[in-house]
């Protein structure tokens, strides 16, 4: 399971190269490939240094090979009539819950990719004035498309959203 810190991450080994640029460890001119990332070290690295997650406050509060849960905290920035959270803001995590699901207990490639094939969301009750939280778990895996789902809930488990998708590895 992640319980590393996003700093403690980009401290962890100076000389290795980041997961997200295969993790080569550079001794003068010669490159010497390192143990491949799995596909949770590839989110937990992906996830601080992306400016749209950042700009939007996601976090990942648990990444394990079996569930991830990602959290928007509440901002009046990320709201669409009065106190209701944006549904944009409520697909965007959903489909970052998707995508980490797929990543986290699966084998990194070569070069660590992927994309949303299709994804389907349905919005079951506003959430208003809250931290929204994924939950996010893979339902099968293929040798490149993974099938998920993701539990969008408010911090009382009261669902706000579900979605399905499929997204591709490598």
């Amino acid at each position: 399971m992640y319980n590393r810190s996003a700093e403690q991450l980009s401290t962890a080994d100076s000389d290795t190269g980041s997961v997200l640029d295969g993790g080569v460890r550079k001794h003068g001119h010669m490159s010497t490939p390192v143990k491949p990332p799995n596909g949770r070290d590839v989110i937990a690295q992906f996830l601080p240094q992306s400016p749209f997650v950042a700009k939007l406050g996601i976090v990942a509060d648990m990444l394990d090979d079996h569930e991830v849960r990602l959290r928007l905290p509440w901002d009046p920035s990320n709201v669409t009539v009065g106190d209701m959270v944006h549904g944009g803001a409520i697909a965007t995590l959903a489909d970052l819950t998707v995508m980490a699901a797929a990543w986290c207990g699966a084998d990194t490639p070569p070069q660590p990719r992927g994309v949303t094939v299709s994804m389907a969301l349905d919005f079951m009750a506003p959430a208003r004035a809250t931290d929204v939280i994924g939950i996010g778990r893979a339902l099968r895996r293929g040798r490149s498309l993974v099938n998920r789902e993701a539990e969008i809930v408010d911090p009382q488990d009261r669902l706000i959203a579900k979605a399905l998708g499929t997204y591709k590895l490598g």
